[in-house]
């Protein structure tokens, strides 16, 4: 059964090509393809983020604040109105990654989050998480904002199965068509050679892992997809108005 509610720790780091090929035969030995990963390769994750008329999610977590929040809506590949997707709030506080995430139709997290219309019950939506998400479209009346698509590879450790470490490219956005079932074009977060690397996990790095980064000098950095698109297209629309 997929995770519905978990805490996690993430670090972020970005990379070129070459270290990614690098470094991923340096943690073969320690880590396994997630499901999702057919064959080793990349599959696609694709996001609809919502936000306040004003943008008041995306500004207040670029300000670094101890605690914010999101709302994303998720599907892997792109779905049809009747598909299941995910829902959910993504929490952090003092640098704890909260997640409350349910099973969802298309269709009906639309009239969800846009409409306020309930889903009915049933044997895959998380009610629990459906009161915390109407609590928050109620307290914030959410706006579909930005869609956000990336290429994954995805691993979780032999020994430790709460380490994850994720692989992002093609991290692709746009503005309009702000729909799952739309397709995937848009332009490209990233420089084309750019990989965004994620480790996550519940307790600290093992040893194996944390000499590997050192070996590599990947260091981590701040980086939020949403939070750098944002900034551009702030930066874009002054231009455009200069």
């Amino acid at each position: 059964m997929a995770i519905e509610v978990f805490n996690r720790v993430e670090k972020k780091y970005l990379i070129d090509a070459d270290t990614y090929e690098r470094f991923c035969q340096a943690i073969e030995p320690y880590m396994n393809y997630d499901k999702h990963c057919v064959d080793g390769a990349f599959y696609s994750i694709n996001n609809i983020y919502y936000d306040t008329d004003t943008d008041e999610l995306i500004r207040r977590s670029i300000d670094k604040p101890p605690y914010k929040e999101k709302l994303r809506l998720r599907s892997y590949g792109v779905p049809e109105l009747e598909d299941k997707v995910w829902l959910e709030i993504k929490k952090k506080f003092k640098g704890i990654v909260n997640k409350r995430r349910t099973l969802i139709r298309l269709y009906r997290a639309y009239d969800f989050v846009e409409k306020g219309i309930i889903p009915k019950a049933s044997g895959y939506l998380n009610e629990q998480v459906v009161k915390e998400l109407k609590y928050f479209i109620d307290f914030y009346n959410p706006k579909p904002k930005l869609f956000l698509k990336y290429d994954r590879i995805a691993m979780f450790g032999k020994e430790d199965s709460e380490l994850r470490i994720t692989f992002d490219t093609n991290i692709t956005t746009r503005r309009y068509d702000l729909r799952l079932e739309a397709g995937q074009h848009g332009e490209k977060l990233l420089e084309e050679d750019m990989i965004l690397m994620e480790i996550k996990t519940i307790d600290s790095l093992p040893l194996w892992l944390t000499n590997i980064l050192t070996n590599f000098e990947i260091k981590s950095n701040s980086f939020s997809k949403y939070g750098t698109e944002y900034l551009k297209y702030i930066k874009n629309l002054k231009k455009g108005m200069e």
